[in-house]
């Protein structure tokens, strides 16, 4: 069966970087469009970053030069470099993959990762 799982979620002070991971199996993630999405305490889940099959990336102004999102087709990993953290960032954030773009980017996706801890300080 196809499994997301997330990692590298932490504790940070304000204006450090973080690296999350997302490892893919039971398909290669080549096959899909992934990206990132995050909830924060109490709010509603909103995108972050996603990249679709042919290598188009589209980020939410919130993550905008200041996250990178990548992926390594072979190695099956979809990866975010977070720099220049904020308190506002501090959120469960959230591995995502389907065939379709559309449907990743509009919260959508077939799969989910089951989340990974992001807390930032001032």
């Amino acid at each position: 069966q196809v499994q997301l799982m997330e990692s590298g979620g932490g504790s940070v002070q304000a204006g450090g970087s973080l690296t999350l991971s997302c490892a893919a199996s039971g398909y290669t993630a080549g096959s899909y469009s992934m990206g990132w999405f995050r909830q924060a305490p109490a709010k509603e889940r909103e995108r972050v970053a996603g990249i679709g099959r042919g290598g188009g990336i589209v980020y939410a102004d919130s993550a905008k030069d200041r996250f990178t999102i990548s992926k390594d087709n072979g190695k099956n990993t979809l990866s975010l470099r977070m720099n220049s953290l904020k308190p506002e960032d501090t959120a469960i954030y959230y591995c995502a993959a389907d065939v379709d773009f559309s449907k990743l980017w509009t919260g959508r996706p077939r799969y989910w990762g089951q989340g990974t801890q992001v807390t930032v300080s001032s």
